[in-house]
């Protein structure tokens, strides 16, 4: 596997190693003591899946307050979706700035997001699915999220032509 620093402090790119023979192929898509060279310490202890039926889909951005920040390891499994993390490590050099990356079952690319940072997509195909593993149990009660297009990121998302988005996220108040 490949691991390539994002501009986020402490994000990362991982494309996985890719092994085909006639049968299809076979990948490496991460491994503990590769990620901990990289200084991700943390352990995942869930794995998560999300569906979305329609392309233009945005779910996000979320997080979890301490003391139950999740770091997360996200990946297409299938259509595609540009990802987006945004850093909000008050003491981080990167703090409010975002990344985003197109995955897809196709290119297989992975991405590795710390805790403490908020987390979200948009479906760029019908049918798509999203796996990733997190660092930390789910707990509603530090359920957070921003907004999507808050003025304070200024994100800039492929086409928000049509999103489909549940109201939660559309109602998220400015980051202060």
């Amino acid at each position: 596997m490949i691991i390539i620093e994002t501009k986020l402090a402490g994000a990362f790119i991982i494309e996985p190693s890719l092994y085909p023979d006639e049968r299809g192929l076979f990948a490496s898509v991460w491994t503990e003591e590769k990620l901990a060279a990289h200084g991700v310490q943390e352990k995942f202890v869930a794995a998560n899946l999300s569906y979305n039926k329609k392309r233009g889909t945005l779910r996000g951005m979320h997080y979890q307050a301490a003391p139950y920040s999740q770091g997360k390891l996200m990946s297409c499994t299938r259509g595609a979706i540009y990802d987006v993390g945004i850093d909000l490590r008050a003491a981080s050099p990167t703090f409010k700035h975002w990344f985003g990356i197109e995955m897809s079952a196709e290119n297989r690319k992975m991405l590795y997001l710390p805790p403490e940072f908020a987390h979200g997509y948009l479906t760029l195909a019908d049918d798509t699915e999203l796996s990733y593993l997190v660092t930390n149990r789910y707990s509603p009660e530090s359920s957070r999220g921003v907004r999507w297009n808050d003025p304070a990121f200024a994100i800039e998302w492929p086409d928000e032509s049509e999103l489909v988005m549940v109201e939660r996220d559309r109602q998220y108040p400015d980051f202060k």
